[in-house]
């Protein structure tokens, strides 16, 4: 099986005040293609940045990323949105809805951003999907915290992304919807054969991946299989 994101040597650090703060050092493991992958550990472990530095969303001090077989440290920004959009999907802890747009826009977004045609058709498809076919209308304020989390998974597979990247997906749920949506977020993952990339503090999602990855003080500690 191929792989689908290579780390090899990651380093990345801030300004705070007139200190460097290092917060991965070394990070080096491979995912591969259809593979499902949680990166676990305490608070200010580096676990998010890591996860945006894989996504492209930020740039690395040193160290390569490469993703869906391109080196991203080569590419620009725009560069980098581009092969998002064509191959990446997210879901994120506080959901990120545009709250102008109804639920159907918000999932139809990405696939608009392509000029694909069939926006809405396939928006309305995946609403269906993910429970909420009588919701098309409803803006992210009319719709509960885990209605908004669905409709954040339903647009993350909106474009076929060959890796979708979930920042803590169930981190402003309550248990029982939390449970739910990692579900809905499991069974989608295996329906549509895209690997999946899980940054989470909460041990019962990450068992439900084949490998985890542990981060302590911006280090690896270990990866298993589960």
């Amino acid at each position: 099986m191929a792989k689908i994101l290579s780390i090899q040597n990651l380093k990345k650090s801030y300004r705070s005040g007139s200190k460097e703060l290092t917060v991965l050092e070394d990070i080096s493991f491979e995912i591969q293609e259809k593979e499902t992958f949680a990166i676990v550990g305490p608070s200010g472990s580096g676990k998010t940045t890591l996860l945006g530095l894989c996504a492209g969303l930020d740039q690395p001090d040193s160290g390569s990323i490469e993703l869906c077989g391109t080196l991203i440290n080569d590419l620009n920004e725009d560069q980098r949105a581009i092969l998002r959009n064509k191959k990446v999907g997210f879901v994120f802890q506080d959901f990120q809805l545009i709250p102008t747009l109804t639920a159907l826009e918000n999932v139809a977004v990405p696939l608009e951003l392509r000029g694909d045609a069939d926006a809405t058709r396939i928006g309305k498809e995946l609403l269906e999907k993910v429970g909420l076919g009588d919701r098309y209308d409803h803006y992210p304020s009319q719709l509960s915290g885990g209605e908004q989390q669905r409709v954040a998974v339903a647009r993350a597979f909106s474009n076929k992304p060959e890796i979708l990247f979930a920042d803590e997906p169930t981190g402003n749920l309550d248990e029982e919807t939390g449970k739910k949506v990692i579900e809905l977020l499991i069974e989608l993952n295996e329906e549509s054969g895209t690997t999946l990339v899980i940054v989470t503090h909460d041990m019962e999602l990450a068992q439900k991946t084949q490998r985890i990855l542990r981060l302590k003080g911006g280090r690896i500690m270990e990866t298993v299989n589960v």
